[in-house]
């Protein structure tokens, strides 16, 4: 497979990396593999939506001369001296740090700007300044807004309905823009629905899955926004870091100043997802008795139907998904059980 080739190769030639929101879900688990890898990591977190907690599990989980490859700088990337501090001497960035949630950028658009088109933007120019070529980032399935076509297709998006949509389409605008003005070599991740060890279930913004098996361990009433047919992608983890990875280290030129989906090329409804963790977590969980789902209305700002299609990401960086959602669920659900109460 090429993701083990790169991943070899790596160990053999490290290199300098700049992640951003390292102490977030996906943030921590690239750190974790990279480490692993024998990199050198920079990395910077202003704690608004990360944990200090989850950088404590990838030291536990790395050797100590693999934490010694690890800097951290605690800050924020609306600040352009930060930026342009930590993206010396690094050879590729994996920009993460963003406030994400579609509720929270209705909620308050200013602040999802700020955050994630002016921290976005900082980082850029301040590696341009600093000669960084490579730039991977965060993007988003949001961008697709009110496109009816299934599955999606990079080339093709709808209006967008959100301010966090909204920042995220900036952002591809931006990073095209820099590819063409200044030669860098920018890559952007459409993640869809993201999930596994490490994200947050709680909070008013928590993702779907790590809340629902929050809520049926606890014992509490699930709700589903809506009529429970609304179906996503959903994308575990493992998949995002390979994706993540594999456009770092690339030479493939098509890729530059584009976007690629990063999905399992999959779509579940909401009903089927709760049925699915309900019966993971009663088959784990001695004596546990999930209720039935709460339905209420469906939420402002979210897309009906999700699924990506993957072929462009598999042509021009070779990716190859390793975990349906299946298997990411069967992982997820025996993390949380292990890990949901003993994790501060």
């Amino acid at each position: 497979m090429n993701f083990q080739k790169i991943r070899a190769e790596l160990q053999k030639n490290p290199k300098q990396w700049l992640i951003t929101g390292v102490a977030g879900f996906i943030g921590s688990n690239l750190l974790e593999e990279l480490l692993k890898l024998d990199q050198k990591v920079i990395a910077v977190d202003n704690f608004a939506t990360g944990h200090r907690y989850n950088l404590e599990q990838v030291k536990n989980a790395v050797s100590k001369e693999e934490w010694e490859n690890f800097t951290f700088v605690e800050g924020d990337i609306t600040n352009f001296s930060i930026c342009h501090s930590v993206t010396k001497d690094v050879d590729m960035i994996l920009h993460q740090a963003a406030l994400g949630s579609v509720p929270r950028s209705i909620d308050n658009p200013i602040a999802s700007n700020d955050a994630n088109v002016t921290g976005f933007l900082n980082l850029l120019t301040a590696a341009k300044d600093n000669g960084v070529k490579r730039f991977v980032y965060a993007s988003s399935s949001s961008v697709y807004g009110d496109s009816k076509e299934l599955p999606k297709v990079e080339e093709r998006t709808g209006n967008v309905l959100s301010p966090y949509a909204v920042t995220k389409a900036t952002n591809e605008l931006y990073a095209n823009v820099f590819h063409r003005q200044y030669g860098m070599e920018t890559i952007g991740l459409r993640y869809f629905n993201v999930f596994g060890k490490r994200q947050d279930p709680n909070g008013a913004y928590a993702a779907v899955i790590p809340k629902w098996i929050s809520q049926m361990l606890k014992g509490e009433d699930v709700y589903i926004n809506g009529d429970g047919e609304t179906s996503r992608d959903f994308t575990y983890i493992d998949n995002v870091v390979q994706m993540n990875i594999l456009a770092a280290t690339t030479t493939n030129k098509e890729a530059f100043g584009e976007p690629f989906n990063v999905g399992a090329g999959g779509r579940e409804t909401l009903n089927n997802l709760f049925y699915a963790i309900k019966k993971g977590l009663e088959e784990n969980v001695e004596g546990l008795q999930v209720p039935e789902p709460v339905y209420r209305d469906f939420r402002p700002g979210d897309i009906r139907h999700s699924n990506a299609n993957i072929d462009k990401a598999k042509r021009i960086i070779g990716y190859e998904p390793t975990h349906t959602l299946e298997e990411g669920l069967k992982e997820s659900i025996q993390w949380y059980i292990n890990n949901l109460t003993g994790n501060r």
